[in-house]
């Protein structure tokens, strides 16, 4: 590969005769990406834009006929569609009940498995192992205990707590919360292997330093720990409320966006109109209104990059 790469190289630094001079070394680069850009243009940026031109069509249940430009048709029924409105409101509670949790609660977990202990690993390999569980199958395992007559009814009808089980999945006040704490179980290990990695990088003369100041416990964590890990905390911040915001599979298997709609999201109101009701450039745009939702939150994200300037360690 070396070789290859090698002689590539070397062919693409010296033009051939009679060919006006170009700047051959800047180009190999790109000749080294474009297997890839095609790959993502057939397979991404393509069918992207076949469903922006879709979501401006009326393309539905006989795809056999080619679609019909209506202009803004699919915009203006979208903006009567109180489904479509239910959506985005749970879609909002799921950012609110799910990243501020996701930005906290893996950032203590970290702080407690990054100490010089017997068997820690253990401990952080605990900790992480949802993170390589296949949704389906944590789906389902969760939809079993959250039966009425599943594991965490029976223990908690047993023990006295209560009278009788409590419909986790089939109350439209609790469906949702419900999935969230799945959502949360699941993403705590991944999370706090970011923080993990982050607090590795924090010298341990700064902790020294502050014992001899007077600031030790968890009071060395408020004054060291917590304002060096704020680029962690915000990255954390804006992918967990990405992936909040596109969250499709704990509704698929758990809930199916029941019950009377309470725990339906946006990603799985796309698949439903598009799959169910083949309504595809409906659907179309419907997933072009949740794609300016993750881009403008990407944009926050790089914006706020910029603003940030590099920790720098005494």
């Amino acid at each position: 590969m070396r070789r290859f790469t090698l002689r590539l190289s070397l062919r693409l630094e010296s033009p051939p005769k009679g060919v006006p001079a170009v700047p051959w070394r800047i180009l190999t680069p790109y000749l080294f990406l474009a297997p890839a850009m095609v790959v993502l243009g057939l397979t991404v940026f393509w069918p992207a834009l076949q469903a922006l031109y879709l979501s401006f069509t009326s393309y539905g249940f006989d795809v056999t006929q080619p679609p019909v430009w209506i202009g803004l048709g699919n915009f203006q029924t979208l903006l009567r569609d109180r489904t479509f409105w239910l959506t985005v409101k749970n879609t909002l509670l799921y950012l609110i009940g799910v990243v501020p949790i996701l930005a906290i609660a893996p950032l203590l977990l970290a702080i407690l498995v990054n100490r010089r202990l017997r068997g820690i690993r253990w401990f952080r390999v605990a900790y992480y192992t949802p993170v390589v569980i296949s949704m389906v199958v944590a789906g389902i395992a969760w939809r079993w205990l959250y039966a009425e007559n599943g594991l965490l009814n029976q223990v908690l009808v047993g023990s006295g707590w209560l009278d009788r089980g409590i419909p986790w999945l089939t109350s439209p006040a609790l469906a949702l919360p419900s999935v969230m704490l799945v959502t949360i179980w699941k993403g705590l290990g991944y999370y706090m292997v970011i923080y993990l990695a982050g607090l590795q990088t924090i010298p341990r003369d700064l902790y020294e330093a502050a014992a001899i100041d007077g600031s030790d416990g968890w009071r060395k964590h408020w004054d060291i720990t917590f304002p060096l890990m704020r680029p962690y905390v915000f990255l954390v911040t804006v992918i967990s409320a990405i992936s909040a915001t596109k969250v499709f599979e704990e509704i698929y298997i758990m809930t199916q966006g029941g019950p009377l709609n309470s725990s339906k999201t946006i990603v799985y109101y796309v698949y439903e109109q598009a799959f169910q009701q083949l309504e595809m450039s409906y659907a179309c745009t419907v997933g072009l209104a949740l794609f300016l939702v993750i881009l403008g939150l990407s944009l926050v994200r790089l914006l706020l990059d910029r603003t940030q300037e590099p920790i720098q360690y005494p």
